[in-house]
């Protein structure tokens, strides 16, 4: 779908099942794309349990998933063996049927703090980007990935020259997290906003108002972003 990438576009579902549904339809059309184009894809992805029936429903779709790469737009530094781990649920929800064949690009390795190991997950991150597809999700305090207001790198995280991926600490964030930063986010080829509920949706009416960045991390891509919402 061509549009202005300055412009943010919206499709409002009449369900939540309407909207898992059309966020596949779409996402899978664009990988085919990116696939028929070049060969490869890069797909990055939210965690939580939002998105789980988006992926039910994504890797079902037949697609050249083999030379799909795949990694989240966050995760939490915690092992994949906690219930806490963005990781392990992509493993129940996504890489299952035919996406079981994608290559996926980790964000977690065993440390005692992200900083020991940031280099060697930027490298591997690095050798996946540029992204063609990223799905974002939003918090009701306007954060996107592990952008959140208040975080301790939240202004490298938002700068137009920060670096790919950092770690990032926030006083409502239970551990330390791991996340793409801003500029990688808006660069991809598409992007996605996944928006479910009402008070997401007063959130976003308050986040697409102008005012600081910083104040509604969300603001950084929102240009860019095609939303999809439902109740």
């Amino acid at each position: 779908m061509a549009r202005d990438k300055d412009v943010s576009t919206y499709s409002n579902y009449e369900s939540r099942d309407a909207l898992f549904a059309g966020l596949a339809t779409v996402v899978a059309a664009q990988l085919a794309d990116a696939l028929g184009q070049n060969g490869r894809a890069t797909l990055a992805v939210p965690g939580g349990t939002t998105p789980a029936p988006f992926f039910e429903i994504l890797r079902k779709v037949p697609l050249d998933w083999k030379n799909v790469t795949i990694l989240l737009t966050d995760e939490r530094f915690v092992p994949e063996t906690s219930d806490r781990s963005n990781t392990r649920l992509l493993r129940e929800t996504l890489f299952q049927d035919l996406a079981a064949a994608a290559t996926y690009v980790p964000m977690y390795l065993e440390a005692d703090q992200p900083e020991d190991v940031l280099g060697a997950l930027q490298k591997s991150i690095a050798e996946a980007l540029p992204l063609d597809i990223c799905v974002l999700g939003m918090g009701a305090d306007m954060h996107t990935a592990s952008i959140f207001p208040e975080a301790d790198l939240l202004a490298e995280a938002l700068a137009d020259d920060a670096p790919i991926f950092l770690p990032m600490r926030a006083p409502n964030a239970p551990e330390p997290r791991m996340t793409l930063t801003a500029p990688v986010l808006r660069r991809a080829g598409h992007v996605h906003l996944l928006i479910a509920g009402t008070a997401k949706k007063a959130a976003l009416a308050v986040a697409q108002q102008d005012g600081p960045i910083i104040d509604a991390p969300v603001r950084a891509i929102l240009p860019q972003a095609h939303i999809h919402y439902a109740d």
